[in-house]
């Protein structure tokens, strides 16, 4: 197993697990060219995990100046329950305090049980006094 940084040439690979993994919202912006200009922006904070050079695991992570995000962590349901996802977590928290940002945000589907069962098992704590408004521009 080998976790590298994600680069643009991932996409195809990267897109087929998200598109195959259940809670995953693939938006308009989850193109090659976005993935891109997202990875330029956050050098050196997402991540893949490969097995014989098949990509099993996905984890996007960036940051504002202030509060880090993460987005996409996939991992592939045949390689799930074994620690890979928690690893990603750590291994994208550890870079957030390294460049001085102290609290993470996850948005999760709101159906995406797993999802927030795996959150809370980590440590993440929803939140209640905060809601997401979003506008398509």
């Amino acid at each position: 197993m080998i976790i590298r940084e994600m680069n643009p040439d991932d996409w195809s690979k990267v897109i087929s697990l998200w598109q195959n993994t259940e809670g995953i919202g693939i938006g308009r912006s989850d193109t090659k060219e976005g993935l891109e200009k997202f990875l330029n922006r956050n050098k050196g904070m997402s991540f893949v995990c490969e097995i014989d050079g098949k990509i099993i695991a996905t984890i996007m992570c960036g940051h504002d100046g202030r509060r880090g995000f993460i987005y996409h962590l996939a991992v592939a349901e045949n390689f799930r329950l074994q620690g890979i996802g928690k690893c990603l977590v750590e291994k994208v928290l550890q870079e957030l305090k390294n460049q001085g940002i102290h609290k993470c945000h996850i948005f999760v589907m709101k159906n995406n049980e797993k999802g927030k069962s795996f959150w809370s098992k980590i440590g993440f704590q929803k939140r209640d006094d905060i809601e997401v408004f979003s506008i398509d521009i």
